[in-house]
């Protein structure tokens, strides 16, 4: 009776069939190399995205207080001179001093605002924050965090080209040691639909990391 399972495969077929498996092999490996490298490039950049979101984020929280401090300080001295606590000589220079501060404030508000949501953001109407002495040059913190989240839905994406590309290499490698012709065929194909599926993750990876970049 012969076996269910398939013949073994001739010798000649079986060298067409390793040397074709052996080039589907080198092709999805190579694109596995590419998924790591674009895994490694843009996982840096999800990490410098979070560090400068967080620099962002305390840059913010500083000029908060600031801001508070001079509120205070506002509030204080019109307080006394709404109370009548200063004397009339000394009113110009404190009411002058309540305008200052009143300034000031207003200034560290839009300072805090642009870099929140950046100079892009807000606009040049609203630039008050300046780096290395230029206006509008200001990322902000929820740009920062933007980049950062998708730069990790990103790298999860990654993860499963990478995950199905190995499992790829994995069922190619079955493939060549096996020798009921049947089985071999179905990893070889097997191979073939991991492969075109993680090759298809990391199309879309670099696609979602370069939206971004």
């Amino acid at each position: 009776m012969a076996d269910e399972k398939g013949p073994e495969p001739s010798e000649n077929a079986s060298k067409s069939f390793e040397i074709i498996c052996g080039v589907i092999i080198a092709v999805f490996a190579a694109m596995l190399a590419i998924t790591s490298l674009g895994a490694d490039k843009y996982g840096g950049d999800e990490l410098i995205a979070h560090n400068e979101k967080n620099g962002a984020y305390l840059w913010y929280q500083s000029k908060g207080i600031k801001e508070t401090l001079v509120e205070g300080q506002r509030d204080t001295l019109q307080a006394l001179v709404d109370a009548g606590s200063i004397r009339a000589e000394q009113l110009p220079a404190i009411q002058d001093q309540v305008g200052k501060l009143k300034a000031n404030a207003q200034r560290y508000g839009k300072e805090k605002n642009e870099i929140l949501l950046g100079s892009t953001a807000v606009g040049p109407k609203n630039w008050a924050q300046d780096v290395d002495g230029k206006l509008g040059q200001v990322v902000g913190a929820k740009q920062w965090e933007n980049k950062a989240n998708a730069l990790n839905a990103a790298g999860d994406t990654f993860n499963y080209a990478t995950f199905f590309l190995q499992l790829c290499l994995v069922f190619g490698a079955i493939s060549l040691v096996v020798q009921r012709n049947a089985v071999r065929r179905a990893f070889f194909w097997g191979m073939n639909g991991l492969g075109v599926i993680g090759t298809v993750y990391c199309i879309l990876a670099f696609h979602q990391a370069m939206q971004v970049s």
